[in-house]
């Protein structure tokens, strides 16, 4: 199962008819750890709002920290692909780490997965403290890929709910003109910002 987690899409095994590769083992370890780190800040930050905590998971794992922490933990070395993909599969490293996670879980349980993604990766490997002041603009990513993909964009604010202080903002993104995300807050700013990292998830490729 441990061998399986690192075994890239690009050199599946073929097993009656099917393609065997970490991809499921990938979709149950991002949902434990996304569990797992918002268990962990549900408790490290009692009286912040539902909005810092979703913030904070997403910086703890996003693709780009998960990355980066594959490889220094030397993950990236188990890594079974063809020669090619590191090239194509940007999200390779981090991905294998997430399969890593659900290999772990299901050999483990949930209880000693915890323990070890608490004890030896977020709290030896983020500085939580930092992060809390670490900005990830979503929308400017969002911005950035599609500038580099040449895809049209948009950022509306399609819809208003409530009155007076309990009014809040619908936007709605939109990519090539297919709405890809929606977000909805008491602030317009917010409501973007919500809806910016939800497409920014969806859209982002390989």
């Amino acid at each position: 199962m441990y061998k399986l987690a690192f075994l890239h899409r690009s050199v599946a095994i073929h097993t009656n008819g099917h393609k065997v590769s970490n991809e499921r083992l990938e979709y149950l370890g991002d949902a434990v750890l996304s569990s797992v780190v918002a268990d962990y800040l549900f408790k490290k930050f009692p009286y912040k709002d539902e909005g810092f905590l979703t913030e904070m998971r997403s910086k703890i794992v996003s693709r780009e920290q998960l990355n980066k922490l594959a490889r220094k933990l030397g993950l990236d070395e188990f890594i079974q692909s063809n020669q090619d993909s590191h090239n194509i599969f940007r999200s390779m490293n981090g991905d294998a780490f997430e399969a890593f996670i659900g290999a772990m879980y299901l050999d483990r349980g949930y209880n000693f997965t915890r323990r070890i993604v608490v004890s030896r990766i977020i709290k030896v490997h983020f500085d939580v403290e930092e992060l809390v002041n670490t900005e990830v603009s979503f929308k400017s990513k969002l911005i950035e890929w599609s500038q580099k993909e040449h895809r049209d964009l948009s950022f509306d604010v399609v819809s208003e709910v409530g009155t007076g202080n309990s009014k809040q903002y619908i936007v709605e993104i939109k990519a090539d003109g297919i709405v890809c995300a929606t977000g909805q807050d008491f602030s317009i700013k917010r409501a973007e910002k919500i809806a910016a990292e939800k497409a920014y998830h969806h859209l982002q490729p390989e």
